[in-house]
């Protein structure tokens, strides 16, 4: 007989093969994604997080000179310091084929190639994608967020549409917290199941449709049909959740600021509704999208020694804003862990120069999660590594089965589960 190796995560389709006979392997523990070693493991909740500031940030203040575990903290980074063994920085990491400077803002978590072009249409993004597959979780699959104007965001579905974000920390307090009236809670019930309705009435048109389809378009509408059950599924969740009583904390919700000029405080407030979210389990996938177009003007510094030191000072209280909250999910329990244990965080800006509106070599960093973290990952910084690379290793981390995300070619080279 065939001889197979054990590896730390066994393909679940692997087969003892031998003498003309093949023979399917049963379920193993093996078989657990490789950070699973146990049921157990595997059922903690993992969650993601992430978090785009859209103007660039001055690459000299955020990269290590030195790879590895060693390297000298930037002025930047020391505002992270006390999470140093808890993140990885990377350097050398960017997405193929995403170009256009600021367009590049609405692929930052989907890799999607020139959006520069006409008729650009975007991939789905990496938090849709793990809220498919773990969103049913929880009571609010995913939350889509931005400190920003009108019309900014992260999240895009599957077809390529642009996800609406709350931009509000109060209004997403009260969306997460408040108590809905009787009245209320059954008016929500009531647009659920028409909405389960409507799908069904589409379900059956389609499958009488699909008789007279040639095999192409039936396998497209086979495709179809699929996302309309799991968007039924979707509905259904969302109709138990009405009837469960929402999380109660004792934090009060906060109050908005509507000055533009204040882009840092109003961060600070949505992170801390984002903490409570994750606190109480509300949900385990989050994007945020900081628009920094205040300081636009500034980040075209042209080497100004004194709009350097301005633009340096803003981008060193979004780092300090950062800093607090990998604080607040460290200084948070969950059984014998962490909220930063067991959240992702990713960090970082779809131009490597907003002076230049570079798209090559992104600063990016990820905390927390499960990874062994600590390190300085440097890249070429003129041939660069898939960003979307890490964004495999991440789903992964997630329980995700997913062999590829966007353009990656792999998982994060170097970044291992802990």
């Amino acid at each position: 007989m065939t001889s197979i190796t054990l590896s730390p995560s066994l393909n679940r389709r692997t087969f003892l093969r031998g003498a003309g006979i093949t023979l399917a392997l049963p379920f193993l523990e093996a078989m657990l994604p490789r950070f699973a070693t146990a049921a157990t493991e595997a059922a903690k909740p993992r969650r993601m997080i992430c978090i785009e500031t859209n103007m660039g940030i001055m690459p000299q203040f955020f990269f290590p000179e030195k790879a590895g575990a060693d390297y000298a903290a930037t002025p930047y980074l020391e505002k992270l310091a006390a999470h140093r063994k808890a993140m990885t920085v990377f350097s050398g990491v960017s997405h193929p084929g995403v170009t256009g400077g600021h367009a590049a803002e609405k692929c930052f978590i989907t890799g999607t190639p020139h959006p520069e072009r006409g008729g650009f249409r975007n991939w789905v993004s990496l938090d849709q994608l793990a809220a498919e597959q773990i969103g049913n979780r929880t009571r609010h699959p995913s939350l889509v967020l931005a400190m920003s104007n009108e019309g900014s965001t992260l999240s895009y579905t599957r077809s390529g549409a642009p996800i609406p974000s709350e931009r509000s920390p109060k209004k997403l307090f009260q969306r997460l917290f408040a108590q809905g009236k009787p009245e209320e809670v059954a008016a929500n019930v009531e647009a659920l199941r028409q909405g389960r309705s409507m799908l069904d009435f589409v379900g059956d048109q389609t499958k009488r449709l699909n008789r007279s389809l040639s095999k192409s378009d039936q396998a497209r509408m086979d495709e179809y049909l699929t996302s309309v059950r799991e968007l039924e599924s979707r509905l259904h969740s969302s109709e138990e959740w009405e009837h469960k009583p929402k999380p109660v904390v004792a934090a009060k919700a906060p109050d908005d600021i509507d000055d533009a000029r204040e882009f840092v405080a109003k961060t600070r407030l949505m992170l801390d509704v984002m903490k409570l979210a994750l606190e109480t389990d509300s949900t385990r996938v989050i994007s945020l999208f900081i628009d920094t177009t205040v300081i636009h003007g500034i980040t075209h510094h042209g080497g100004r020694p004194d709009v350097i030191t301005d633009l340096r000072a803003k981008e060193e209280a979004q780092f300090a804003a950062l800093g607090d909250f990998l604080t607040a999910l460290a200084g948070t329990k969950e059984e014998n862990e962490t909220l930063l244990d067991r959240t992702m965080v990713l960090y970082g800006t779809p131009m490597g120069s907003a002076n230049s509106h570079d798209n090559n070599n992104l600063p990016v960093l990820l905390a927390g999660g499960g990874f062994k973290h600590g390190q300085h990952l440097a890249f070429d910084t003129k041939n660069n590594y898939p960003l979307s690379n890490l964004y495999l290793s991440m789903l992964q981390r997630l329980g995700i089965e997913a062999d590829t995300f966007s353009t990656s070619k792999g998982t994060m080279r170097g970044l291992e589960m802990a």
